[in-house]
């Protein structure tokens, strides 16, 4: 059995993680589920954003499935989830981005988007210099190395028949071209092919020649922007799901944040929460459980039963028995 630490957050996180978590045991998964708090709800209620207990919790598990959580203004705030990344060195962000059904969206994308989780611009170390503040962007070759090989790997198992690397090497000429170089040395004889674009001409792709891009590699800031991006391409936020995978743990997510102006209403969309769930289950070697659960989200949509983000009227409850019902029959 596997234990799966659930962390719903706050906004609409309790909501989907909730829906989420019914989806899952419906399943027949064989896992264990391990309640655990983090971020600002939790910080109001035991005075801090990121327990020791669930640090701990995590340790023992095999996977965690999280919600989302709200951003505090304090200025000495620091994100729970950055810190998770960084503690349990979470160095591959993994979201595809998949047009459910042909009237969503806007464009026909089918791709896979590897980013570095780690380092980048999001290192969080600013100095101020006169009446100037500098970000140290850090770039190494183990983190590069390591993420190429893992999104090689990926792309290989899931089908995959090519990975761009995306960067800005013709003007960031040393950080960005030691990944580049490093991207072709470890794509030699991969069996994959192996391109390059420039990450502003990738934005433009993305809309405009989708069919060029099968699966991408990039650095931080670029893969969190593309990503986005292709959320909106595909037909919202509500639909991408994405994972943080380390060496021995992972953290499984939806795109989206925590929504606090629709927090409470029942109308939350928690497709890319369960298709967070479908990814991890996929993760835990769980395929037959995983593809029941993928199948029966994707019926729905397609057969019209939507939240009204994406064109329905139902309500968050309403389609999680929507889904449900189609694994069980």
């Amino acid at each position: 059995m596997k234990k799966i630490v659930v962390i719903e957050g706050d906004g609409i996180g309790p909501e989907v993680i909730r829906s989420t978590v019914r989806a899952v045991q419906t399943t027949g998964a064989n896992v264990e589920l391990i309640e655990a708090e983090m971020g600002l709800d939790c910080q109001r209620r035991n005075g801090s954003y990121l327990p020791q207990e669930t640090v701990d919790s995590l340790e023992v598990s095999d996977a965690c499935l999280f919600g989302a959580i709200t951003s505090s203004t304090d200025p000495g705030y620091r994100s729970p989830l950055l810190q998770l990344r960084k503690q349990f060195d979470l160095f591959a962000n993994v979201r595809p981005l998949r047009r459910i059904s042909p009237d969503l969206g806007l464009v026909d994308l089918n791709l896979v988007i590897f980013r570095e989780n780690t380092e980048g611009m999001y290192t969080g170390e600013e100095v101020k210099e006169g009446d100037s503040i500098i970000l140290r962007r850090r770039v190494s070759e183990r983190a590069i190395r390591r993420l190429v090989r893992f999104s090689r790997d990926y792309a290989l198992s899931d089908g995959r028949k090519s990975i761009t690397c995306v960067h800005k090497a013709n003007v960031i000429r040393r950080s960005d071209g030691l990944f580049r170089k490093i991207f072709f040395e470890e794509m030699a004889l991969s069996g994959l092919e192996a391109k390059e674009m420039l990450v502003d001409a990738c934005a433009a792709a993305m809309v405009s020649n989708p069919e060029r891009l099968d699966s991408i590699v990039t650095l931080n800031l670029y893969g969190d922007i593309l990503s986005d991006e292709g959320a909106a391409l595909v037909g919202g936020m509500g639909l991408a799901p994405s994972a943080n995978i380390g060496e021995n743990m992972a953290i499984f997510e939806p795109v989206h944040g925590s929504a606090p102006d629709i927090a409470g209403m029942g109308i939350a969309n928690p497709v890319a929460s369960m298709l967070s769930a479908v990814m991890m289950l996929h993760y835990l070697d769980m395929d037959k459980e995983a593809d029941l659960l993928e199948n029966a989200i994707s019926n729905a949509v397609r057969e019209g039963k939507r939240t009204p983000d994406i064109g329905g009227d139902l309500s968050t409850d309403d389609f999680t028995e929507e889904v449900i019902q189609r694994m069980n029959h």
